[in-house]
């Protein structure tokens, strides 16, 4: 019998059409067909012989090169954090933390962390792998920030943040930025970032001359807050956790590099 993994526990192997059916892909009929059509991939290599048995806790299958999770076990949750609540599982001041919203889940983590008073979008699992890739700046996985500033946003402050800057922490530039609705008073911005630095939207606004009035994540990768209310939780689809999990591979876009000095 044709498997796909080197020197595999018997015990942990089942047929890839079943692992694909037990993941929500599809019936187990249609996993045959994708199969037979030359749709999958384990490991990097395509497999179409229905007899192939694989690994479902470690090896890595595509359907038409979007990554599938295989392990029924994982949990992959999105939260719209509300101000005031602080991005860890426990707090030892007493403070309001995220345990309070994943009750009905066992072990999972937040990826990544949102200041107290920033809201919106934080994504919860019990996949450490992923979650290390989607928090680690190497990746190129980007986080989409909505900021109510002070003041009137000018282009030459974009175009500021577009070229980076030095902080107390090191060098940091906006992946991409944007004035969305600019009065005399205050302003909206929105930011794209891949970096994960403590407070690093506030700071860098506030380097511009722009302090932060209020500021809410509305995205990370492909994964969109949408219309998630505060303090609510919901389960990624499957289609968007093979987005996430595409995205967690590595960007395809090369990193942006500090400027040098000519």
């Amino acid at each position: 019998m044709p498997t796909a993994t080197s020197m595999p526990e018997e015990t942990n192997l089942v047929r890839l059409q079943k692992a694909l059916a037990n993941a929500g892909v599809a019936s187990r009929r249609a996993c045959e067909e994708l199969i037979t059509r030359g749709a999958v991939k384990v490991n990097g290599k395509l497999v179409i012989e229905l007899g192939t048995k694989i690994d479902p806790t470690s090896d890595k299958v595509t359907v038409k090169g979007v990554p599938v999770v295989l392990d029924t076990g994982r949990i992959y949750l999105a939260l719209n954090k509300p101000a005031g609540v602080i991005s860890t599982m426990s707090d030892e001041e007493g403070r309001p933390d995220l345990s309070q919203f994943v009750l009905d889940y066992d072990r999972v983590y937040n990826v990544g962390r949102l200041d107290g008073e920033t809201t919106g979008l934080l994504l919860l699992t019990n996949d450490g792998e992923l979650a290390h890739k989607l928090a680690h700046p190497s990746f190129g996985v980007e986080k989409t920030y909505v900021a109510k500033v002070t003041g009137s946003v000018q282009q030459s402050v974009i175009r500021e943040l577009l070229h980076g800057f030095e902080l107390e922490d090191g060098f940091i530039q906006a992946d991409s930025a944007r004035v969305l609705e600019a009065r005399h008073e205050s302003s909206l911005i929105e930011v794209v970032l891949h970096s994960g630095r403590n407070r690093i939207v506030r700071r860098m606004l506030e380097h511009v001359g722009h302090p932060v009035i209020g500021l809410v994540r509305k995205q990370f990768g492909p994964i969109h807050l949408g219309t998630l209310k505060a303090g609510m939780v919901r389960e990624l689809t499957k289609l968007e956790l093979g987005a996430l999990l595409k995205a967690a591979e590595g960007s395809d876009k090369p990193q942006r590099q500090r400027p040098r000095n000519k």
